[in-house]
């Protein structure tokens, strides 16, 4: 239980150091940039490392961190200039600083340890040893307090390293993540949240009422005129009317279909039946390509909510099964911090972000989310994977 607690955050500041030593490598080809020409080489590398960090911080306090809208494609003046490339410059830069550092003390409390109590078990051997501390180990006094000095770096490493490291993961979390709103521009999205969620609303009623008119209300009138020429067969040939009496409900068997369907595209009944996370597998299970939801265990929301997530999964299995390639999509659905977090992996070509901007059914799901006041992110470089992240959440 004691490895469970500790080794996730000390791995996180482990690797941190890596990353935190690549971010100043970064940091300094990006200034370099200026003068040599490889500021594309330096943002790229900034980007990447941002990404990696967002990640790493996502999957260490359970929650995937939101990240700004990607810089523009107008070439590195413009990139430089963008919000979202100065926050994460910023969060780099802070990183090759504080990371490096916290890292160092992950990395260094399990070699302090096994560097004193090396000292203390081999000192007759090793004339002139000394501890972490500079301390000489000559005599079986000194080696007992390298032992004590172990025994203290052991202590940073159990007590220290699993605070420092979710302190840091929140930390690099907050600065990595777009900044809270002003209430000017909390008033204007949420305007265009309404503004989508009544477009959204309206595009819905038109596609019910276009299906009840195409739809279902001609199998109806197709019931009606088989009931009235049965209606004038029975009066005529009672004994050749049967053939009649199949058609017509053969026909309302058609409209029953019909209008179960439209009901389903409102608000599936599985949803009632079976909740979100047994409706979510009943999707994964009918998806074309290999697909995997992995065990969730969610508290149900509002059914607008859960509907709201149904559909977007739905749509985002058929984009992947229509566009990507892929041979394999892992569903994620977890709840956290009254929000319904949904995630959906493929390890298909990628481009889907291009796809988008020439207008997809990821559009659609943006609006479907946005008219909760939940996030979508997209990460699809081109080579795959696509990640498609929703945020939802469960209360007003």
């Amino acid at each position: 239980m004691l490895r469970l607690r500790w080794w996730p955050p000390a791995r996180y500041l482990v690797v941190g150091a890596g990353t935190g030593i690549a971010s100043i490598v970064a940091v300094v080809l990006l200034f370099a940039g200026a003068l040599l020409g490889l500021a594309p080489a330096g943002i790229g590398l900034v980007q990447r490392l941002a990404a990696v960090e967002r990640t790493r911080a996502g999957r260490l306090l359970g929650a995937a961190v939101p990240q700004l809208p990607a810089a523009p494609d107008g070439g590195p003046v413009a990139v430089l200039a963008s919000p979202a490339f100065r926050r994460d410059l910023r969060a780099v830069a802070v990183h090759a600083a504080v990371g490096t550092l916290a890292g160092s003390v992950a990395v260094g409390a399990p070699l302090g340890l096994l560097q004193n109590v090396a000292v203390a078990l081999a000192w007759p051997l090793l004339p002139g040893a000394t501890t972490s501390l500079d301390v000489p180990v000559d005599s079986p006094s000194a080696a007992v307090l390298a032992v004590l000095t172990g025994l203290g770096y052991a202590a940073i490493g159990i007590v220290v390293v699993p605070p420092l490291g979710r302190w840091y993961a929140r930390s690099s979390a907050r600065r990595l993540a777009p900044p809270e709103p002003t209430l000017v521009e909390r008033l204007a999205e949420v305007t265009a949240t309404r503004a989508a969620a009544l477009e959204a609303h309206g595009t819905e009623l038109r596609r019910i009422e276009r299906d009840l008119h195409d739809g279902t209300q001609n199998r109806l009138v197709a019931v009606v005129m088989h009931l009235g020429i049965l209606e004038r067969a029975l009066e005529r040939d009672p004994a050749g009317a049967l053939p009649l009496v199949q058609t017509a409900q053969d026909a309302a068997t058609g409209a029953l279909a019909e209008l179960r369907e439209v009901v389903r595209h409102i608000y599936p009944p599985v949803l009632a039946d079976r909740g979100l996370a047994g409706a979510v597998a009943a999707l994964v299970t009918r998806c074309p390509v290999p697909a995997r939801l992995e065990d969730a265990s969610l508290d149900r929301a509002p059914a607008a909510v859960e509907a709201a997530a149904y559909f977007a999964v739905a749509e985002a299995l058929s984009n992947v099964a229509k566009h990507s390639g892929a041979e394999h999509v892992l569903v994620r659905m977890w709840t956290a911090d009254a929000t319904l977090h949904v995630e959906v992996r493929d390890d298909g070509r990628g481009g889907a972000e291009a796809a988008e901007r020439q207008g997809s059914g990821l559009t659609g799901i943006r609006r479907r989310v946005a008219a909760f006041d939940g996030t979508t992110e997209l990460i699809s470089p081109p080579g795959g994977p696509t990640v498609l992240r929703i945020a939802l959440p469960t209360r007003g």
